[in-house]
């Protein structure tokens, strides 16, 4: 009994302590203040890849969707709608857009706690709104509702990302597709799409949503302390970044709509 017990294997321990060392080298690196390798081999302004990991129509039951895996963070995003609703009707000529962000409890490390997240809702909300063209479905009523499956850094922009994808799967009618990038800050330096161990050890944080045709920002959200010169470095990083993934939606819708016809 106490040799099986000797050998027993527990992933979830294994997992902890992987993350524990990259912590604890991240922090000799910040102590250093000086340039570091990151754990994926990224560069600081590399995103993770995209091209390869994104698709539309993952879930036929909705009127679009679309599926975003970045490294390690996994999102499915679902579209409902136009469809009546008495709520509609308040806003007068103009529909109106739901949207609603959840985690799987298998998402994080911690299992068992998927919830909704109501402040990661109203932000996807924010980012959206003003790039969708309310007026072109009076009256009624577009759900968005994104699944985050695995949790591993910028869940929001890739949600942000995911959803704009998935309104365009849907046919809604947009202004621009909504692109979103964040950077991570530490010290001196700026990463961009930090991973969920560079978030725990950030010193601030920035996102922007962008619509790149249209060169207007439909969110921006910033924590921790930055200088003047450092935000506006960080907002032209993350503006770039955006049309690049921009180009990247476009592309695989272009080759969607052929492959459909």
């Amino acid at each position: 009994m106490s040799a099986a017990t000797a050998g027993t294997y527990s992933p979830a321990a294994a997992a902890g302590e992987k993350r524990r060392e990259r912590k604890e080298e991240l922090r000799r690196h910040l102590a250093e203040d000086a340039d570091w390798p990151r754990a994926d081999g990224r560069s600081f302004h590399d995103c993770r890849p995209a091209l390869q990991l994104m698709q539309t129509g993952p879930t036929t039951a909705a009127s679009g969707s679309a599926y975003a895996e970045f490294g390690k963070t996994k999102v499915i995003v679902s579209v409902f709608g136009p469809r009546e609703s008495k709520k509609a009707m308040l806003y007068s000529d103009t529909g109106r857009l739901n949207c609603n962000v959840s985690y799987t409890t298998f998402a994080t490390p911690i299992r068992g706690q998927g919830t909704d997240n109501k402040e990661y809702s109203a932000m996807l909300h924010k980012a959206l709104e003003g790039a969708v063209m309310l007026h072109t479905f009076p009256k009624t009523t577009v759900d968005v509702f994104a699944l985050v499956l695995e949790s591993g850094g910028s869940d929001l922009p890739i949600i942000i990302s995911c959803a704009s994808l998935a309104l365009a799967d849907a046919g809604i009618m947009m202004y621009d597709l909504v692109t979103s990038v964040s950077v991570s800050c530490f010290g001196k330096n700026i990463i961009i799409d930090p991973t969920s161990d560079e978030e725990a050890w950030q010193d601030g944080s920035l996102m922007v949503a962008y619509m790149p045709s249209r060169k207007e920002i439909t969110q921006l959200t910033l924590t921790g302390e930055w200088s003047d010169g450092k935000i506006t470095n960080a907002v032209e990083l993350c503006m770039d970044a955006c049309s690049k993934l921009c180009d990247i939606l476009r592309e695989h819708l272009k080759d969607a709509s052929s492959l459909a016809e």
